[in-house]
């Protein structure tokens, strides 16, 4: 089952940010996308904001 929702200490996984970067970069994602604070960053929308694959993401949180 593939999952669809990032989280900060994934984020902070994949980039190599510390915690509260990687939130800061979740904020901004949901700026730009125009999602309220309740809302989620799915991984697409953090691959098409960040230019990193989808596939490379996903491997990266999934193992």
């Amino acid at each position: 089952m593939s999952r669809l929702i990032i989280y900060p200490k994934e984020i902070s996984s994949i980039t190599g940010k510390n915690y509260k970067s990687s939130w800061h970069l979740l904020l901004k994602i949901k700026k730009h996308f125009g999602k309220d604070d309740h809302q989620f960053v799915t991984i697409k929308e953090f691959s098409n904001y960040t230019g990193i694959p989808e596939a490379e993401v996903l491997a990266k949180i999934l193992h």
